[in-house]
Formats: C-alpha cells, sequence, structure tokens
C-alpha cells in the first residue's frame, strides 16, 4: 500500500502531502503500528511538529483515493486545531475520505487541480455475523453517511440531506465529479491556478519571503512600517540597516567626544642627553648642541 505523509517547512507556509490510501483496515492496526503512515497516530506526530513553528499558514496537497472514515475526520479535527491559515488542493483521483480532509481548508481556500475527478459516496465495511449483528452495522453506516454529510454541508452552505443523495447515486456508489461539477455542488471553492494558488508564491514573492526571513533572524523587526519606502522589502531592509549604522556612528561620535587627549608631563619626555652615549655618540650630540646655539 502507498500511503505516506510528508511535511516540508517552507519559508512562511508549511507543506503536507498526503498520498494513497489514508489508514489501514483494522485488523492489520494491531499487528504492525509501524505501517499506519496515513493514520492519525502518526499523523498527530506531524501537527504537534507544527504547533512548534512559527508559520501562520499550512498547504495540504491531497492525492489519495480514500481509506479508512475514522482516520480521516481525525486528520480533518487535527489540521482543524492547529488553527492556520489552510489550504487544501486535490489532485488527481481524490475520493471517498481523502475529501473528508481536503474539508478541513479554510474559508475560500479549498482548490482543485483542473485535470482531477472527486467521488464522495456512501460509507462502506465488510461484516460477518447474526441478523442483529448485520442490523447494528448498518445502523452504524447509516450514522457514519450523516456525519460525512454534515461535514459536507458546514462548508457548502447547502443541506445535509442533498448530500446525502448525491453520496447515495449509483447505489450508494456516489458519482465522479468534475473540477466545475465539484465547485457546482460546493464541495471545493475554486480551481487551482496562478491566481488562485496564493500560498504557493511566485519567485519574487518567495525572494521577499526569504528576506523577510534573513531580517527576522539577525534580529530586525520585519514589521516596523516604512511609509517613505512603500513594499520594496529591499528598501526597507537597506534603510534598516541604513538607520541602525547611523545609531554605531550617533553612538561612537558621543565616545570620542568623551575622550580627553593624552597629556605628558615634561619629566616624562626625556632630553636626548639624558642617557648615557658611547663617546662617539656623545661627541656627535655635542656638536649638534653647538650648531644650534651659532643659529639661535
Amino acid at each position: 500500500m502507498n500511503q505516506t505523509i510528508k511535511i516540508k517547512n517552507e519559508v512562511d507556509t508549511t507543506i503536507i502531502d498526503i498520498e494513497g490510501t489514508i489508514g489501514v483496515p483494522e485488523s492489520w492496526q494491531c499487528d504492525n503500528p509501524e505501517t499506519r503512515v496515513t493514520t492519525y497516530e502518526r499523523f498527530k506526530e506531524s501537527v504537534s511538529r507544527i504547533a512548534d513553528i512559527s508559520n501562520s499558514t499550512i498547504r495540504v496537497n491531497i492525492r489519495s483515493t480514500g481509506g479508512d472514515v475514522n482516520d480521516a475526520l481525525l486528520i480533518y479535527e487535527a489540521l482543524k486545531a492547529t488553527g492556520a491559515k489552510i489550504t487544501t488542493c486535490c489532485y488527481g483521483y481524490t475520493a471517498s475520505a481523502a475529501t473528508i480532509v481536503a474539508q478541513a481548508a479554510s474559508e475560500g481556500c479549498r482548490l482543485i487541480a483542473p485535470t482531477t475527478l472527486y467521488l464522495i459516496h456512501n460509507s462502506l465495511c465488510s461484516v460477518e455475523g447474526n441478523a442483529d449483528e448485520l442490523q447494528a452495522e448498518v445502523d452504524m453506516l447509516r450514522q457514519t453517511d450523516n456525519r460525512i454529510a454534515e461535514v459536507y454541508a458546514s462548508r457548502s452552505g447547502r443541506s445535509t440531506e442533498e448530500f446525502l443523495t448525491l453520496m447515495s447515486e449509483n447505489g450508494g456508489r456516489g458519482r465522479w465529479l468534475s473540477p466545475a461539477e465539484t465547485i457546482a455542488e460546493g464541495l471545493v471553492d475554486a480551481v487551482e491556478s496562478d491566481e488562485t494558488t496564493t500560498e504557493q508564491p511566485n519567485l519574487a514573492e518567495r525572494a521577499k519571503m526569504g528576506v523577510m526571513a534573513l531580517l527576522r533572524a539577525v534580529g530586525i523587526d520585519t514589521d516596523v512600517e516604512h511609509p517613505d519606502v512603500g513594499e520594496d522589502v529591499n528598501v526597507r531592509a537597506l534603510q534598516t540597516a541604513i538607520n541602525a549604522t547611523d545609531t554605531s556612528m550617533v553612538a561612537f561620535e558621543e565616545a570620542q567626544r568623551a575622550v580627553a587627549p593624552t597629556q605628558l608631563k615634561p619629566k616624562e619626555d626625556p632630553s636626548p642627553l639624558a642617557h648615557n652615549c658611547e663617546p662617539r655618540q656623545q661627541a656627535y650630540e655635542n656638536d649638534v648642541r653647538s650648531i644650534k646655539r651659532l643659529f639661535n
């Protein structure tokens, strides 16, 4: 089974990639816990790392045909609990439980790629037992369908009953929707494009975020307004550096003024003849003194 969650921290955005099957069958979960890559227990560890970073935006890329509804609901809640601005974008075949995770996005931030097919359907399970046991499973499936439809309805402004009807098409197998149909049903907000993908900045914006991160790293407050230079982060950075340099020069000049010049007492300035010299040097010094007296 291809099931992975990858988390990558960029300058101001955390990227989460969800691929493959969400969760594993219940019968496998106790036998090999390490295989629960996309399930809540492993995902919670990743979400706890998100809580420790300063990024306020999260982008979740989803390419999954679904999986365990329980795990999908828990991932949905874990994402919502981060308090960050979340953008979800669906690629390829996005179906079943994966569509629940996609609803964790912030308002207006549920995106879908132009070539994606999107599927919602009734929940299903494998079961055996007597009539009472089978009826209990039917009741659980009905409740699960209602819960999923409520999640869809809470984000679309449409009724739970409308989504239950859509999920029940084709004998409960639902219907694959195009991006336009998915938008029309209120399951996503927009088709991903250069205009809608605000969490994937262009080169200029990424450069700007890099400079801002560098300024923060060296202790410069990037939240200070510079009305004279507008939004050009490079000019703002230069102006900040100049201001810091000006402050340093003022302090240097004040320190200079506070220091008095060195004063030497006469006795601390020894005469050239105040020390013992060899005879030749002594004769030379006497000649110099004699010549000076002639010209004075």
